[in-house]
């Protein structure tokens, strides 16, 4: 409820005529577009928002990803610390969901913590960004478009203040850098990086922590190599480039995916393999508690060891010489076949309200489910229907996994009766 209030008033300023250059505001349909990608932390887009909105409207955006980086709850708790009114139980049980929190000592505190943390770090990120941009552009301007940024990435955001996105930046390796440190950090979630603060050694930190950095690695590693030699042929990506060009686009490339929606070449001239295997990371998206969407490197994770067991023969998923509780593989599987529910119908459904291929249609809804917001440019001509829809998918894949994790984890019991056991043939 609380998101929906946050884009319906996102949306009605977006509405205004000072919000557009043209003087007359967004319509509905893309007002709640725009408003929803931004609170979503997408990046989707249907209009221009470095021609199209003006500095009012981008503000709004800004505002909107901010919230939406911070979580609804922790914003609302932040207010209410300031206003000095007491945060009831419930809230601190959302809170608790919200950041994926282990249990409900100490929210208080960590919300402290994660305002506080984000402010520093987008801080930080505008000053470094700031230091490059003031080279080219006037020194307001390059102040807003630091603090944009700085913000759009460690959100998780994707929106950008240039028509083409970062691709004016490809061989500038600082700014590549800035900016995918700050969205590997918002992707990270903020219980890692306060456990790496606190512990510093790996074998100290928590199992969840282990495994979010682990499987991290492995899909940077993974999305870098894969795009490098998927689009090393690839003349409309990599063809006017030095290898240390292609490797940075690969960097880059290869880590966006999962989290922030930027990129430094073209995304609709991608080969159909580099395509494929950004769905496929966009899918998994970033870690729990984070600014990032998708499944989670977590919830992939323990789906990973869970058919490694399995297929070793063993009774319990074990992972850094710890057992996972029956309950934590259930979520996994739950999350895991409603997301892919979800988007098989969505696809279905654009596949059939849109004229455009198979692979385009997929890797749009993809990314807006996990909250991505990379494209391959068709977001800005799909029909009214595709566009509600596509509305519909980010919202869900912002609030949907997490108000599924809440339903499960409040309805986990012991059951005191246990029916006969019996064997179902799969496979």
């Amino acid at each position: 409820m609380g998101y929906l209030i946050v884009i319906s008033i996102g949306a009605f300023l977006l509405s205004l005529p000072m919000a557009t250059v043209n003087g007359q505001g967004l319509n509905l349909v893309d007002a709640l577009f725009t408003a929803t990608s931004a609170t979503a932390v997408t990046g989707l887009i249907v209009v221009d928002t470095a021609t199209y909105l003006t500095r009012f409207g981008q503000t709004v955006v800004l505002v909107l990803i901010q919230i939406g980086g911070f979580g609804f709850m922790t914003t609302s708790t932040l207010f209410a610390l300031l206003l000095g009114r007491k945060i009831t139980f419930r809230e601190r049980i959302i809170i608790r969901e919200e950041l994926n929190h282990f249990s409900l000592s100490g929210v208080i505190k960590l919300v402290r913590y994660v305002i506080v943390l984000t402010l520093a770090i987008e801080l930080s990120g505008a000053l470094l960004l700031f230091f490059n941009f003031k080279n080219s552009l006037p020194v307001s301007q390059a102040i807003f478009f630091s603090i944009f940024h700085a913000i759009s990435a460690f959100c998780n955001a994707g929106f950008a203040l240039f028509s083409n996105s970062l691709e004016n930046f490809t061989r500038n390796y600082y700014i590549n850098f800035v900016i995918t440190i700050l969205f590997i950090l918002g992707g990270l979630g903020f219980a890692v990086i306060a456990d790496l603060y606190q512990k510093r050694k790996f074998k100290s930190l928590s199992l969840n922590s282990k495994l979010v950095l682990v499987t991290t690695l492995f899909l940077i590693l993974i999305g870098t190599v894969g795009i490098f030699l998927l689009e090393l042929p690839n003349p409309d990506t990599f063809g006017q480039l030095t290898l240390k060009d292609e490797l940075i686009s690969a960097y880059f490339q290869g880590v966006t995916p999962r989290t922030a929606g930027f990129n430094t070449i073209p995304i609709g001239k991608l080969t159909q393999g580099s395509l494929f295997l950004i769905i496929i990371l966009m899918f998994i998206g970033a870690s729990p508690g984070s600014t990032g969407g998708g499944l989670k490197t977590t919830t992939i994770g323990v789906l990973i060891v869970t058919t490694y067991s399995l297929i070793i023969g063993k009774q319990d998923v074990e992972l850094f010489k710890r057992r996972l509780s029956q309950i934590t593989v259930y979520k996994a599987l739950a999350v895991t076949i409603v997301s892919l529910l979800v988007i098989i119908m969505a696809t279905l459904i654009l596949s059939i309200t849109e004229q455009f291929d198979f692979l385009h249609v997929f890797f749009e809804t993809v990314s807006a489910y996990a909250t991505v917001g990379l494209s391959t440019g068709i977001t800005g001509d799909l029909s009214t229907i595709g566009r509600i829809l596509i509305t519909i998918i980010m919202f869900t894949g912002r609030v949907g996994p997490l108000t599924l994790a809440m339903a499960l984890g409040e309805r986990e019991k012991n059951n005191k009766i246990r029916y006969p056991e019996e064997k179902i043939l799969i496979g």
